[in-house]
């Protein structure tokens, strides 16, 4: 996981969904019972992720798994992000 990657994601997250920054982990569940996230945060994290790193999360083929963690949507911005 690229630390860079993780710290501006859960920033994203602070800003976009006001979640408290001590609440999140870069483990924590996003949509589980860590954080509580629902579909409409779901819109929030992809316009987030594509206006950052300029990844195309439809067309890259994101998953449910990919969006589990502020790890797991780290290592997809890794593999995908434009250089």
């Amino acid at each position: 996981m690229n630390n860079e990657i993780a710290e501006k994601i859960k920033g994203m997250l602070v800003e976009r969904l006001r979640i408290p920054e001590d609440e999140l982990e870069y483990d924590s569940e996003l949509f589980g019972e860590d954080i509580g996230l629902d579909s409409i945060d779901s819109i929030e994290i992809i316009v987030g992720i594509e206006n950052l790193f300029g990844v195309d999360i439809s067309g890259a083929g994101a998953t449910r798994e990919d969006f589990r963690s502020i790890e797991t949507l780290a290592a997809f911005v890794e593999a995908h992000k434009e250089d």
